[in-house]
């Protein structure tokens, strides 16, 4: 319990210094002078010891009184949150090299739903889904809904469109995307597991115009050191494995990254892909703002109630039922 007045609560020193004042002196027993035997008490009844009860009342109605005067309330708080959050586009590479099992199922399944769970901690941020191979296109606009950023991601596919790796396009693609935007800050992620071998658009150049726009780029090159396993169909068109090289042009990927302020990471499995979403995590932080706002409610009426309650019983208790002698 909180009070406006707490101070008054001092004035509750009095209660027990009458209480020992009717102790020490006001509580004495009863009794009647008769002239030749002496002062002899009166026998202890169920009245005499409800003697007490008048005062004991009237002591907890003052208590009452004084909780009362120091008006008692009630904090009822609510919050308001604001998120000054980040538009994030997520450029992902789902070309057929993708398919490669160095990851759990694949790397395109793997990578999907290690973004799926970034996406999922982001609050209040914005995503946008683009997708590239031999050329891009836009999967998702840019959005808080985070279901339907799931829901993109999940169905990206492999050989939806041209073969091939065009890093450039797909990162104009996402440039295209946060052009129009009014956040204040604005972030693509692009991954890649291969060398730029397609599209119209130079990935330097796409850099270029990401610095100046003031997108940060971080560039993440998936795939395991050496060799992999890539799904084949041999002559008989049985579905089958061979052992590939993993070609990832890391030199491009650090130079876009290093262009635009962005970082360069290299994810060799499904662990050290999630401890990057991780540390993007950590170095784009969104701007949270919690306001909170209480409203009293008082709460003197119930004791003032109480005091009357009991200064009715004391009344009730020494007039009516102890029927004082005066």
């Amino acid at each position: 319990m909180e009070f406006i007045s707490p101070n008054i609560l001092w004035c509750a020193v009095v209660i027990p210094i009458l209480a020992a004042y009717y102790i020490r002196i006001g509580h004495r027993g009863a009794s009647i002078k008769v002239s030749t035997l002496g002062s002899q008490p009166m026998p202890r009844t169920l009245r005499y010891w409800l003697r007490p009860l008048p005062y004991i009342l009237r002591l907890a109605a003052m208590a009452a009184a004084i909780v009362a005067f120091a008006r008692p309330y009630e904090k009822h708080g609510n919050s308001q949150t604001t998120v000054e959050g980040i538009d994030i586009v997520l450029a992902m590479d789902v070309s057929s090299s993708m398919l490669a099992m160095d990851f759990e199922p694949n790397r395109l399944e793997a990578s999907k739903s290690l973004a799926a769970e970034f996406v999922n901690d982001r609050m209040g941020d914005r995503f946008s889904i683009v997708a590239f191979a031999g050329e891009a296109y836009s999967v998702s606009y840019i959005s808080s809904d985070v279901a339907m950023t799931q829901s993109s991601l999940a169905n990206l596919r492999s050989g939806i469109i041209d073969d091939g790796t065009a890093i450039g396009n797909g990162l104009a693609t996402a440039l295209n995307r946060v052009r129009e935007s009014d956040a204040t800050s604005k972030v693509i992620i692009l991954l890649t597991d291969g060398v730029n071998n397609r599209g119209q658009v130079s990935p330097i150049m796409a850099a270029e115009v990401a610095h100046d726009m003031g997108v940060k780029v971080y560039t993440i090159g998936v795939g395991a050191k050496g060799k992999a396993r890539y799904p084949a169909t041999d002559i008989f068109g049985n579905q089958t494995t061979i052992m590939a090289d993993v070609e990832i042009d890391e030199e491009l990927l650090q130079n876009i990254a290093a262009t635009t302020g962005g970082k360069y990471f290299r994810a060799t499995n499904e662990k050290a892909l999630s401890s990057i979403y991780d540390e993007i995590n950590e170095l784009e932080k969104s701007e949270v703002q919690i306001t909170t706002f209480f409203n009293l409610e008082e709460k003197f009426m119930p004791w003032i109630i109480l005091a009357l309650i009991l200064l009715g019983a004391e009344f009730i208790v020494a007039r009516l039922i102890l029927n004082r002698i005066p």
